[in-house]
């Protein structure tokens, strides 16, 4: 995914707020939040500083305004990016990570904006805070139904879905942190390879857990005859030799 190209031409009424919301979005991804200034954003966005406080009450607020904008976004852009590598649940579920592939081979992939804005703010209470929990859960939501629908074409316990979405995420947030940090674009192959064994062992469980019932049933050592019981014999007659 590619930042929006940020206008520098002459505004027309009426779009103070969204030049604003372009500039905080680009200069925060690329540099932080805390190594952001309002200064910086108005100098960027080509408006007057008076735009800022008139639309915005303070610079947490612009900057909680630009995620959930960018979360649509992103959103709309990772969800049309899947649904494109196939038909099955299982080709979208390990297309993911062809998406986010090219996303890190691009110039300007500086890591998941929402975990970096996160690991800036200390409360969890914080809008910002706030915005990028629910950003997880939007992508966590999309992911279930990608295993929900897996689970139905497979054959599998609907019960693992919910499970293997959360371990789907952790792949995902995994293979975006490290190729931040390593500058490889190939940390999405490697999340995908680890995500084809996920895939495998629950396929392997499924079957092994249909096959259950009709092995113990094949096992199962039959019943032991019932032994007639034997008749005892009555006390003799004879009298005692005594």
């Amino acid at each position: 995914m590619t930042q929006e190209t940020i206008p520098t031409d002459p505004l027309p009424p009426g779009t103070a707020r969204d030049r604003l919301l372009d500039a905080a979005e680009a200069l925060i991804y690329a540099g932080g939040i805390h190594a952001t200034g309002v200064d910086a954003i108005v100098r960027e966005s080509g408006t007057a500083r008076k735009s800022f406080y008139t639309h915005f009450e303070s610079k947490d607020a612009l900057v909680a305004a630009a995620l959930e904008r960018r979360d649509e976004r992103w959103m709309n852009w990772f969800i049309a990016g899947t649904e494109r590598r196939g038909k099955s649940a299982r080709k979208r579920l390990l297309g993911m990570f062809d998406v986010l592939r090219e996303w890190f081979a691009s110039a300007d992939f500086h890591g998941c904006a929402f975990l970096n804005a996160a690991g800036e703010i200390a409360s969890a209470e914080d809008p910002i805070r706030v915005v990028a929990r629910k950003h997880k859960l939007r992508l966590l939501e999309f992911v279930r139904a990608q295993c929900d629908a897996l689970a139905a074409e497979a054959a599998l316990d609907t019960r693992r879905a919910a499970p293997l979405a959360r371990q789907w995420l952790v792949l995902l947030d995994g293979s975006i942190a490290v190729a931040l940090v390593s500058g490889e674009a190939d940390a999405a192959r490697d999340a995908q390879q680890i995500a084809k064994a996920l895939l495998d062992t629950e396929a392997a469980f499924a079957t092994r857990a249909e096959a259950t019932p009709a092995a113990k049933s094949a096992t199962k050592p039959a019943a032991k005859a019932t032994r007639p019981q034997a008749t005892r014999r009555p006390p003799s007659r004879r009298a005692s030799t005594d």
